[in-house]
């Protein structure tokens, strides 16, 4: 006993262990994370839906659908207001343009020794076949679909000294474009998306040129010409010739030329010189595999 009779007492301490707040765990900062990434992935594709043009929206969207031989139809398909409501949305596939000898003719210059002379008469006669084989299966394609059978008024095919010429005119009150625009319809988009996909199996360079009919053209400003809108034009199918699968470095010239070399000479104004022109162009003179040898008409 402590001095004076009185017990010591005993102090016994609690420790009361408080409970933590569920707000100052880190399961928060996983969340939040997760927001801020989604944030981002969101504001980046606004970006980048602002930072590509149309074309290029069609190029992923075609990267992305099925290649089929399958054809759908939008609208009637029909002539509206001198167009067409919402023609076709075709997938092509256009039969492969090969070249195989079936006559004596058809021999390849690498089978046996020949001198310069007969190899570029051998290589352009073999050229010439092949744009005739290639103009072949264009028109069977087109007459395959029934939505551009419908155009094939609007498409022109033949031979001359350049190579294969492959043209889009107007016709019958319907144009490719839009009127004093270079804004392309939607069904020559498709005519150029078919011819695209015959082009790119084929080695030769192209040329791609614009032209307008006689009707002077000018904007309010007066700075925007057919000179431009020929021009305009010409880019605009170079660009759904690449989305086709035509390479830039196969197109030689992009050229727009107004109304200075119309289709119908006596009609100057006529609707039908209103027109794109690809041409395949021959790597070999035709006149060297015959001199007599008539083009195509």
């Amino acid at each position: 006993m402590a001095e004076g009779g009185l017990a010591k007492p005993n102090v016994v301490t609690r420790v009361v262990k408080k409970q933590a707040h569920g707000h100052h765990g880190g399961a928060w900062k996983v969340a939040y994370a997760d927001f801020v990434t989604a944030m981002m992935a969101f504001f980046l594709l606004l970006w980048l839906l602002n930072a590509v043009t149309e074309e290029q929206l069609h190029g992923v969207a075609d990267y992305f659908a099925p290649m089929s031989a399958a054809v759908t139809t939008k609208g009637t398909g029909k002539p509206v207001g001198g167009g067409f409501a919402e023609p076709a949305v075709v997938a092509m596939a256009i039969p492969q343009i090969t070249y195989s000898p079936d006559n004596p003719d058809e021999t390849d210059p690498a089978d046996e020794p020949v001198d310069e002379a007969s190899f570029n008469k051998l290589m352009a006669k073999r050229e010439e076949r092949q744009f005739k084989k290639a103009a072949e299966a264009l028109e069977e394609k087109i007459q395959s679909i029934p939505e551009l059978a419908k155009l094939k008024d609007h498409l022109l095919v033949d031979m001359t000294a350049e190579g294969l010429r492959i043209q889009l005119i107007d016709s019958g009150g319907v144009g490719m474009f839009g009127s004093g625009s270079a804004n392309m319809l939607q069904h020559t988009r498709d005519l150029l998306t078919v011819v695209g996909e015959l082009v790119k199996q084929l080695p030769q360079k192209v040329s791609i040129t614009g032209h307008t009919d006689a009707v002077p053209f000018r904007n309010a400003e007066g700075n925007y010409t057919n000179w431009e809108l020929s021009a305009d034009r010409a880019l605009a199918s170079r660009r759904v010739l690449k989305l086709a699968g035509v390479p830039d470095d196969r197109v030689a010239k992009v050229v727009g030329k107004a109304a200075t070399d119309p289709l119908l000479t006596d009609s100057p104004s006529h609707e039908s010189n209103r027109r794109i022109s690809i041409i395949l162009l021959r790597d070999h003179d035709l006149k060297t595999a015959d001199e007599t040898q008539p083009l195509k008409p």
